[in-house]
């Protein structure tokens, strides 16, 4: 049998590699930043053009490299940080793999060009899909440029698996997010399509904050601090009015790198209990430092998983210490048995001296004296009120007829009243016949039951309301025949700039839905007017709502942004589950979902109706 194992040629290594460490735009952004942090920098440039399609270009103000590391960086395996497997279990960088820039440049246009502080000139690399097409000196400040331009040109397929510019966009702000806000001290400045949207200079930790989810939310965060000999936890909560009904600012960092872990999202989860409200989530930012042997964080090759010795410990210590600074701040209720808040005097009256009231008694007052006896004047002028009974002699007056009151009063014997106009008996048949079909009965304040010729129907009231809105709002969308309703006080929403950007982009399908916005600062959104449908105190969750499943769902073209803005509007609108409707309202909207194109599934393709007929009925009495 002849040998069928062989080597893998270099060229399609590096493609399977980089399959593992790129994956969209976003990553090459990722493993560029670490690159440059790693390298000290303190002033770090970020350029993405069309969606980091085209270019993605990382400036640095670092140590830079040499002529022979410059060319040996684009190698497989080669990296400065490591030099033994122990040094695995003591990392302090961000990058050790060594296969960053292998992976890269096997799938792009990749431009290098790099200077140490002690050379006077330095080095420029032109690779093109894992060749070297050229390596030159230049003249070059210190530090690193990283120019990556036409990302998986060599591969079509991976290529087509990209999303929409501003999707892969969004994605690289959040990888942007994540680098800068673990490095305060560093100053980042970040430009799409030549227009600058990030910023950000050097500060501490919460000035960082601030500065990339806007000054609104500086009000919004409770300081968190504790250190053991485990762990030292430090950084920011939200209180738990702000939390969200989507998993937004939830930020985690081990040793100043972000790491998703479920485990410890549920301690904080945990220590919210009680406060926030079912299905909301509450937003964090916080650091956690421990020992670099303890912790392995070789298990994913995007190195944002992570594995700890001891979870259980972490999971208490880090519970405690959330639960220990909402009570502290007085954002969390707690119990002082030794404390008597009816003893706590307001600041205003602290040095204040109390004021005795005083107590005036009329001794002229007889509740029994005769009632001609006129003591009102003298209880007026004392400031007392007049408790006299009133009399009652003269009640037979009230029913004589003709008296000078009465006599006055007009006559209305001759008026006559305009009955309605009878229609006589020519819509009884169709009015009884209406009144059979409209027979409903709400059940569990969950369902709808009405009856057809061949037994009943069982409709879910929330999914059925959701049908009808959503086709609704797209046909609005689609027609342009959105209808508005004007605000008497505009309502301003504060916003991050990615959510302002995002906003940007559906605001024209959100005018055709009935919307009316007014000035759109770079924090701040005016809402003039609202569709019918939505009521003035639901805007902020709707909107909440919306910047959610946009930041995940919505596409390039037109008509996806358009279902998925008339998804996340009847999935908020629509009735709930435990809201009462009358008998009016539900035939209404059994009415309104049989008009629909599509009344069997919801849009978000869940039933909303079952049929049971007789013979199912009949079944159950043999």
């Amino acid at each position: 049998m002849a040998d069928i194992i062989k080597l893998l040629p270099d060229h399609v290594a590096n493609q399977i590699a980089a399959g593992e460490v790129v994956q969209r735009p976003a990553s090459v952004v990722k493993e560029l930043l670490e690159n440059a942090i790693d390298a000290g920098a303190t002033r770090i440039k970020l350029i993405v053009k069309g969606g980091g399609k085209i270019l993605i270009q990382v400036v640095d103000n670092g140590v830079g490299m040499s002529t022979t590391d410059a060319r040996l960086s684009f190698e497989r395996h080669a990296t400065s940080k490591i030099q033994s497997a122990e040094d695995l279990f003591n990392l302090n960088t961000k990058g050790f793999r060594g296969e960053a820039l292998a992976s890269i440049a096997a799938i792009a246009h990749v431009e290098l060009q790099t200077k140490t502080e002690d050379e006077e000139v330095g080095t420029a690399i032109h690779i093109e899909g894992s060749t070297i097409i050229s390596q030159e000196v230049v003249v070059t400040p210190k530090g690193t440029s990283i120019a990556v331009k036409h990302l998986f040109f060599n591969i079509p397929a991976r290529r087509n698996f990209l999303k929409s510019d501003s999707v892969e966009l969004r994605h690289i702000t959040d990888e942007f997010h994540r680098v800068s806000l673990a490095h305060p001290a560093v100053a980042f400045h970040y430009y799409n399509n030549g227009n600058e949207l990030f910023n950000l200079p050097s500060s501490n930790f919460r000035h960082r904050i601030v500065n990339i989810f806007g000054k609104k939310t500086n009000e919004k965060l409770v300081p968190v601090e504790e250190e053991t000999q485990v762990v030292t936890i430090s950084g920011f909560i939200t209180k738990p009015e702000f939390a969200k009904k989507s998993r937004g600012e939830q930020y985690f960092f081990v040793n100043n790198r972000f790491v998703k872990s479920p485990y410890l999202h549920h301690a904080v989860l945990a220590a919210f209990e009680g406060l926030i409200k079912p299905g909301a989530h509450p937003g964090y930012f916080l650091t956690l430092a421990v020992d670099p042997a303890s912790i392995d964080i070789n298990i994913h090759p995007t190195k944002t998983e992570i594995k700890f010795d001891d979870e259980q410990t972490l999971y208490a210590i880090l519970r405690s210490t959330i639960k220990h600074s909402l009570g502290q701040f007085n954002v969390a209720p707690t119990l002082d048995f030794e404390h008597d808040n009816n003893l706590e005097t307001p600041y205003d009256y602290r040095n204040k001296s109390a004021v005795i009231p005083k107590v005036e008694v009329d001794a002229s007052f007889n509740p029994f004296a005769d009632e001609k006896l006129d003591v009102s004047r003298s209880r007026q002028n004392s400031g007392v009120p007049n408790y006299k009974k009133q009399s009652s002699q003269s009640w037979e007056g009230l029913y004589v007829e003709n008296t000078p009151e009465v006599s006055g009063m007009p006559n209305f014997d001759g008026l006559s009243f305009e009955s309605d106009v009878s229609t006589g008996s020519i819509f009884e048949d169709e009015k009884g016949n209406l009144d059979a079909a409209a027979i409903t009965f709400q059940l569990r304040r969950k369902y709808i039951i009405t009856t057809i010729k061949s037994g009943m129907v069982v409709i879910d009231q929330g999914r059925a309301h959701q049908r009808v809105l959503y086709e609704r709002f797209l046909r609005s969308v689609t027609l342009n025949e959105g209808v508005s309703q004007q605000l008497l006080f505009p309502i301003q929403l504060s916003f991050s700039s990615s959510e302002i950007a995002i906003l940007e982009e559906i605001k024209d399908n959100l005018s055709t839905m009935g919307f009316v916005f007014g000035e759109i600062s770079t924090a701040m959104v005016e809402i003039n007017g609202v569709p019918p449908l939505v009521a003035e105190a639901e805007v902020v969750s709707i909107f909440d709502e919306l910047m959610a499943d946009c930041q995940q769902n919505v596409g390039g073209d037109g008509f996806s942004q358009a279902d998925v803005l008339s998804k996340a509007l009847c999935k908020s609108l629509a009735v709930k589950t435990g809201d009462v409707l009358d008998v009016i309202s539900q035939a209404a909207l059994v009415n309104d979902l049989f008009a629909c194109t599509e009344s069997i599934l919801s849009p978000f393709n869940k039933p909303i109706y079952i049929t049971i007929t007789e013979n199912d009925i009949d079944k159950k009495f043999i």
